[in-house]
């Protein structure tokens, strides 16, 4: 048996070559990029684009599967980058340190990707990258918010229209329908967000707080996503 004779065996030779062949961007390997990555890469895709100027923190470790007391302060890309080769030898990985900017967005050739990811945080860079996707017609999913939440099981894949509860997901719907983007593929909990007990705080802002089961499960639907509508999207039958 070869390392993905257990995925061929439920989807099919000629749906596992097709997966190796698609290029995959994820932007954001925190959280929950860091978990599209995992799944993505045991599935068997071979193309990658990691985006993420972050290093890992003391703070990462509750929930980032990268991030260990010895990858502290090395750069995420890198350490993804790592992970990915050490599953597949064979994967092509290049990475970018770069955060999401109206200046910066230029530098990526959004044609060159298969599918995009969007696991990042802020709001405006977000919207610069669904932006994008959008004009360029390349498929895209978007993570909403995993933080200040523990219950998994209320995750689920959505369009943008049809999300509730999620503060994150509120925004996003009015500023895309200011943009005349109707239609968003998303990740979102119904979950009501929990309170903080125990606040804290950067730049004068609270930090969200987060569980190792929320952000792992949202990558792992994305990454699950992002296999079915590769498959469907292509000639394999």
């Amino acid at each position: 048996m070869t390392q993905f004779s257990r995925t061929q065996m439920i989807i099919g030779k000629n749906a596992l070559a097709t997966l190796k062949n698609k290029h995959v961007a994820i932007f954001g390997i925190g959280g929950v990029g860091g978990y599209v990555c995992e799944s993505l890469a045991r599935l068997g895709i071979s193309y990658f684009t990691l985006i993420d100027n972050d290093v890992i923190s003391l703070s990462n470790i509750n929930r980032q599967i990268i991030a260990s007391h010895s990858t502290l302060n090395q750069y995420k890309v890198d350490v993804m980058k790592k992970r990915i080769l050490d599953i597949n030898p064979n994967a092509i990985v290049n990475v970018s340190k770069t955060f999401v900017l109206e200046d910066t967005i230029n530098e990526f050739d959004f044609t060159k990707f298969d599918y995009v990811v969007d696991a990042i945080d802020t709001v405006t860079a977000k919207l610069l990258l669904i932006s994008q996707c959008t004009l360029l017609n390349v498929p895209i999913i978007s993570s909403m918010g995993t933080g200040n939440k523990i219950h998994p099981e209320m995750l689920e894949i959505t369009d943008i229209s049809k999300t509730e509860m999620c503060p994150l997901a509120k925004v996003m719907r009015h500023e895309l329908k200011k943009r005349n983007i109707k239609h968003l593929k998303v990740c979102y909990s119904k979950e009501k967000p929990l309170e903080i007990i125990e606040k804290e705080y950067i730049n004068n802002k609270i930090v969200p707080g987060s569980t190792p089961f929320v952000p792992s499960v949202a990558g792992l639907l994305i990454g699950c996503e992002v296999c079915k509508d590769l498959i469907n999207n292509s000639d394999v039958k």
